[in-house]
């Protein structure tokens, strides 16, 4: 017994120093990283231009998965296989500088490759608005219309105590509709943005609030076109009534025809206090057929205002005359348009 047991562990050993010897023998596999290459290396940090991204690996590799450091400041748009070769486009978001793309394979040893964004400084209309914060297509216009009416009209449902304090007269729900609308819709935002529901609305693609050049100034605050040197003085997180109708908006028509939801209402009414309305269209909170402005009264002497919300009908035939959004009334400045939705 003790023989038989002895050979047995002998074999045993013997057996696995033989496999031991064969895969320390054996040579190891060396597996190259992906080749990668992008055209061109540099493109215009304008939410729109695009570089493809070109990845060379073996067959049996599978499919890569490509990360870009800061989402921000560019995204992927397309992942596609073509003649074994793997493409991609890289699409620039606004913020300029180095983006550093990394591609994994799950066998194979990751590869980067960088592209370079570009600043760019264009404004098509003169308006002081740049190119790079103009929504392009009609889903991000939408988007933002969308959302801006929907925070809006949802401060009017909401309880005062429940409101955000910044919101205190009529240019301050706009500029909390605006900002939030443009905003990046992270884990916790509706929690500070204080909404009890978070709307199945699709987000503005091109960009998100604050990243951007501009960071959180968004709003423009003095005259001319947009040069280079106005990232350090031309745009705010303040504007009111007067700014954002001068500086962020452009005129669409003088009666109510031309209104599309998202639009702003703006009165005059004297030299120095201007007074504005968010046309909203149909709700989205509740649903009756019927077109609605909402606005904030703004403070008066110990009273600190509140938001109203009311219909078309009932605004076409408010006592007051002079808040009649008619063409034959003076104090009517008529139906503007953010800047940013000009394509």
């Amino acid at each position: 017994m003790i023989t038989r047991a002895r050979l047995a562990l002998f074999a045993s050993s013997t057996g696995a120093a033989i496999i031991f010897g064969l895969l320390w023998a054996r040579p190891t596999l060396h597996r190259d990283p992906p080749h990668l290459s992008i055209l061109p290396v540099q493109i215009d940090a304008n939410g729109r231009s695009a570089a493809t991204l070109s990845i060379d690996a073996p067959a049996a590799s599978g499919k890569p998965t490509i990360t870009i450091a800061n989402p921000h400041s560019a995204s992927i748009e397309e992942l596609t296989l073509l003649d074994g070769h793997w493409q991609a486009q890289i699409r620039a978001g606004i913020l300029p500088g180095a983006v550093p793309i990394r591609v994994q394979f799950p066998n194979l040893p990751p590869a980067t490759v960088q592209l370079t964004t570009i600043a760019t400084h264009a404004d098509s209309f003169r308006d002081g608005t740049p190119d790079y914060l103009r929504l392009d297509t009609e889903t991000d216009r939408r988007s933002f219309r969308r959302w801006f009416t929907y925070l809006a009209e949802e401060q009017y449902f909401q309880d005062a105590a429940n409101r955000p304090p910044e919101i205190k007269d009529c240019a301050a729900l706009i500029r909390y509709a605006y900002r939030e609308a443009l905003h990046a819709h992270e884990t916790g935002w509706a929690e500070g943005a204080r909404l009890p529901i978070v709307p199945a609305i699709s987000p503005v693609s091109k960009y998100q609030y604050p990243y951007t050049p501009l960071g959180a100034a968004l709003f423009r605050i003095d005259e001319g076109p947009y040069y280079a040197s106005d990232l350090s003085r031309a745009f705010s997180q303040f504007a009111d009534a007067h700014t954002l109708w001068r500086y962020n908006t452009h005129l669409v028509g003088r009666d109510l025809d031309s209104a599309a939801p998202g639009d702003l209402l703006f009165y005059r009414q004297d030299a120095e206090h201007f007074h504005s309305m968010i046309y909203l269209g149909e709700s989205q909170l509740r649903k009756d057929g019927a077109r609605y402005v909402v606005y904030h009264t703004g403070p008066e002497g110990t009273d600190p205002g509140e938001i109203r919300r009311r219909s078309l009908v009932e605004l076409l035939r408010f006592p007051e005359p002079e808040w009649r959004p008619l063409r034959a009334n003076p104090n009517f400045l008529g139906v503007f348009r953010w800047n940013i939705l000009r394509p």
